[in-house]
């Protein structure tokens, strides 16, 4: 695999190599598959081992909240090693959304009481924010410290310990069993990452501190992660398919020498790793505007792969038996995450000046 040697340090190699070993070990296809059949749809000892052994759930959290205060593009590598293998985890939801919530709110009391505990991965953090038409605006609101509304969309909602709730007039602290909260998993195209509801009535919030801008702030960090996601898996079924396309025989030849295929093979490469360096410059420079273009490129990109991958497979690859229709149903689910593709183009026209 390659990686872009811009932003590939030696420290990020070994986190990597780190990373991918322990996943080829304990989050191979057969383990994925009892995650997401599990109650929480994901694998707490898989979770466990990441936290324990690397420190993935600590990487962005400073030394001082017990950290290991590291950078967004350490978590970047994690979640394109995490994509690869389709592992179910509260990575994106807590260690990423979770974390960057407390820490661009500045509420030095909730990060010094929340922080530690989900840095170790002992507590899991779930951020209640979308509104039923996506997410440039909050599902829930505020009067006072009550809260009313639902959050859809939520990421690790239904095995959080922490809920954080931001409002037009605020960020909100709130215990997922506190009276008038209800959290209900709803189904997903893609079985991998399990999405809640949460409605709240009139449940009573912590209020935190917060700038106005969290839920915009938020949302780059949420889509820059995510490609890294997307890059990792589109990287992963494009090698799944090279190999099968190698042993796969049709009028006694190999169809990986038909040039045809060859050539469909290659445009797969070519966006592969566009996509890579699109996701990796975003993560680098966290602005809104390349957060957007990564959003928009990635999730087309891993699209286009993932469909290519079902038409070079065959049949086969719509069976469950076979991991291909996992990653096409990844792709798809993901590309709406945080937004769809086509939501940003009119934003990125007018920044292009069209």
């Amino acid at each position: 695999m390659n990686t872009d040697t811009r932003f590939e340090t030696a420290e990020r190699a070994a986190l990597r190599a780190s990373v991918r070993d322990l996943l080829s070990k304990h989050s191979d296809s057969a383990a994925v598959r009892r995650a997401i059949t599990a109650e929480d749809g994901y694998d707490h000892t898989l979770w466990t081992r990441l936290a324990e052994q690397i420190g993935v759930a600590a990487l962005a959290v400073p030394e001082r909240y017990d950290g290991v205060g590291a950078g967004l593009l350490e978590v970047h590598v994690v979640q394109e090693e995490l994509g690869r293998r389709l592992a179910p985890t509260p990575m994106l939801g807590s260690a990423v959304l979770g974390v960057q919530t407390l820490l661009l709110s500045g509420d030095e009391d909730a990060c010094t009481r929340l922080l530690p505990a989900t840095a170790a991965g002992e507590s899991v953090l779930a951020v209640c924010w979308a509104d039923e038409s996506g997410w440039s605006g909050t599902g829930v609101r505020a009067d006072g410290n009550s809260l009313t509304g639902t959050a859809h969309y939520v990421l690790g909602a239904d095995v959080a310990d922490v809920l954080l709730v931001p409002t037009s007039v605020g960020l909100f602290e709130v215990a997922p069993d506190s009276p008038g909260v209800e959290v209900g998993r709803v189904p997903t195209v893609d079985p991998t990452r399990s999405l809640s509801t949460v409605t709240f009535s009139g449940a009573e919030g912590r209020r935190l501190t917060a700038p106005d801008d969290l839920v915009d702030r938020l949302r780059s960090v949420g889509m820059i992660a995510l490609s890294a996601e997307q890059v990792g898996a589109a990287a992963a079924i494009l090698e799944q398919t090279v190999e099968y396309t190698k042993s796969r025989k049709q009028f006694g030849r190999a169809i990986g020498s038909f040039q045809a295929l060859k050539h469909r093979m290659a445009d797969m490469y070519a966006l592969v790793e566009t996509a890579r360096s699109m996701s990796y410059a975003a993560a680098h420079s966290q602005t809104a505007e390349d957060a957007r273009i990564a959003k928009v490129y990635c999730s087309e990109a891993f699209e286009q792969v993932a469909a290519d991958a079902v038409q070079l497979h065959g049949g086969i690859a719509i069976t469950w038996e076979h991991d291909a229709q996992l990653y096409f149903k990844r792709a798809h689910g993901s590309a709406q995450l945080f937004g769809p593709p086509r939501s940003f183009l009119p934003d990125l026209a007018t920044a292009a000046g069209l």
